[in-house]
């Protein structure tokens, strides 16, 4: 998987090349590396844009995949293509998925409950308590909370995640090695120690205005619900909304002051529909999470696919080494590693030390 997913990098760092025309090029060539030696003409079979094929070109001629992969594995970046099992199960399912991402800190199982919490940069003293207030209390009650980390309700939402002890994902419209606004360092390292920086631009991709609606699919699309806190008529936080109920997710918006020019996008989500959150228990009993804890225990206790099934059928309470494992399951090592690291993030197995792991007992399958 590492030799082709430095392709996937490569394809991502082309200019004009999206979910789509990935989509396309990898369709018809089947395999990323088999395209990207591919000659110029067999895109333009596909229809690739007069200024996407000068700029792939351009780039393939110039670009050392291998070096480049090296440096993003060095910097503790991970990245994440579409055929990974680790990629958010939450966000494959919308169309136009980003086909790759970059992860700064970790993803883990407990995200796949997250709510996404935006908002206007200019917040007022009420849209703060609102942010405070519900970002609190949803993150208290086991939920990821997943925003911009943009000035105003973005970075309160992140903050008081993290002050209530839970987990946060920021979403940019830059690359994850790159701090926006600046101001938000601190904030950004926090998010990456108790959470996850996620982008679908390359690494190094300065902030450009052009970036951030785009991302705000990303926003909505790992989240099972967005609520949106105070916004103005052409907010952005008015597009990430668009988007959840594009991607068939549920909107909250929170009703404010009709005079006020921050609640007038707020109060105009509720006329079209969306749900008024008076209280943040409103989205647990909508979402039907008032037990997030008890889901989470239910869905560690069940194998996510065939590979953790069959593992988990040969393990027992005494330590099993991964070589055995792997001869048992008839599954390659580096199959069965990813997928034990999965499983012990979840609380299906331990690690014992060298390389051997045991089943936690009410885990079995025997």
């Amino acid at each position: 998987m590492t030799d082709e997913k430095k392709f996937w990098i490569g394809f991502n760092l082309v200019r004009g090349i999206g979910a789509v025309r990935f989509q396309q090029i990898q369709s018809y060539f089947g395999d990323l590396s088999i395209a990207w030696q591919a000659p110029i003409e067999a895109f333009e079979e596909i229809g690739l844009p007069k200024r996407a094929l000068k700029n792939f070109s351009a780039l393939r001629s110039e670009i050392d995949l291998d070096r480049l992969y090296q440096s993003i594995t060095e910097s503790d970046v991970t990245v994440l293509i579409l055929l990974d099992e680790a990629y958010p199960a939450l966000l494959k399912e919308i169309d136009q998925a980003p086909p790759v991402i970059y992860v700064k800190g970790a993803l883990t199982p407990a995200d796949d409950f997250a709510v996404a919490m935006v908002g206007t940069r200019r917040v007022t003293a009420y849209g703060q308590q609102v942010a405070r207030d519900t970002s609190t209390y949803l993150a208290g009650h086991g939920l990821t909370i997943v925003s911009g980390m943009a000035r105003g309700v973005d970075a309160l939402a992140h903050q008081h995640a993290l002050q209530a002890g839970g987990r946060t994902i920021a979403v940019l419209g830059c690359g994850v090695d790159v701090v926006y606004p600046p101001e938000h360092r601190k904030l950004a390292e926090a998010i990456a120690e108790n959470g996850a920086i996620i982008s679908d631009y390359p690494m190094g991709t300065q902030p450009e205005g052009i970036n951030f609606p785009p991302r705000n699919r990303i926003i909505s699309g790992l989240s099972l619900a967005t609520i949106v806190v105070e916004a103005g008529e052409r907010s952005g936080a008015l597009i990430t909304a668009d988007f959840a109920v594009e991607q068939g997710r549920d909107v909250f918006a929170v009703p404010g002051n009709v005079f006020s020019p921050a609640s007038r996008g707020t109060n105009r989500l509720i006329q079209k529909g969306a749900y008024a959150m008076v209280s943040p228990q409103d989205v647990l009993d909508v979402l039907d999470l008032t037990q997030v804890e008890d889901y989470k225990d239910a869905r560690r206790a069940l194998p996510a696919d065939t590979t953790e099934a069959k593992i988990l059928q040969v393990m027992d309470y005494e330590p099993i080494h991964v070589d055995e494992i792997c001869h048992e399951v008839d599954l390659p090592v580096e199959k069965v590693s990813a997928a034990l690291t999965m499983m012990e993030l979840k609380g299906m197995v331990q690690h014992v030390g060298g390389m051997r792991y045991a089943a936690i007992r009410e885990m079995t399958r025997k």
